[in-house]
């Protein structure tokens, strides 16, 4: 599977911002207050996780991951938590889906959910600014599409410029030591 990147990102923030204004819109005339930006976060968030999932190439648990975000959106739904909760859960899922089928580190993961703050505080800040919900959406999804830049793992390089596996280097390590311990041990006695 091909793996994204940046352009394809703002590809999707720019869909995501066109239909979710327009969602927006369309639904507040219908039902016009906080439940429309609730119902908004969790389908574009369910858009942008099945864009994550399409696009990982990791094939294992994406039903079970799906089916946990479905879980997880209809307990948020059903508890009617407050909305900056409701949304700290919802990128929490997207947060905690990318670590796990895009990421093979724990730094990168931090990175991952540093990106996710940021990316958080420049919604709200083009919200507040401009009122605009398509700018809010906008500015979220372009900062997400930052995610490429994070690599997928962090490791030493060694000397010939290949990324090792670190704990195959340690393994190696200790059975050369060990093994000269035994060579040394034989020729003693």
């Amino acid at each position: 599977m091909k793996q994204p990147t940046f352009l394809e990102g703002v590809g999707v923030a720019l869909a995501a911002s066109l239909v979710g204004s327009m969602l927006y819109t369309a639904m507040g005339v219908l039902f016009p207050g906080v439940p429309v930006l609730r119902l908004l976060i969790a389908g574009i968030g369910l858009a942008y996780v099945v864009y994550l999932l399409s696009r990982s190439p990791e094939r294992v648990g994406r039903i079970t991951a799906i089916a946990a975000w479905a879980v997880i959106a209809g307990v948020l739904w059903f508890t009617h938590p407050p909305l900056l909760l409701y949304v700290f859960a919802h990128l929490g899922t997207l947060w905690l889906i990318r670590s796990l089928y895009f990421y093979s580190s724990a730094l990168s993961a931090l990175a991952d959910l540093g990106l996710n703050g940021l990316s958080l505080a420049a919604a709200i800040w083009a919200v507040t600014r401009t009122g605009s919900v398509f700018l809010g959406i906008w500015c979220f999804f372009l900062v997400q599409a930052l995610f490429v830049l994070i690599p997928k793992s962090v490791h030493r390089k060694q000397g010939s410029g290949h990324v090792s596996d670190e704990r195959e280097d340690r393994f190696q390590h200790a059975y050369r030591v060990a093994e000269t311990a035994v060579r040394k041990l034989s020729s003693n006695h």
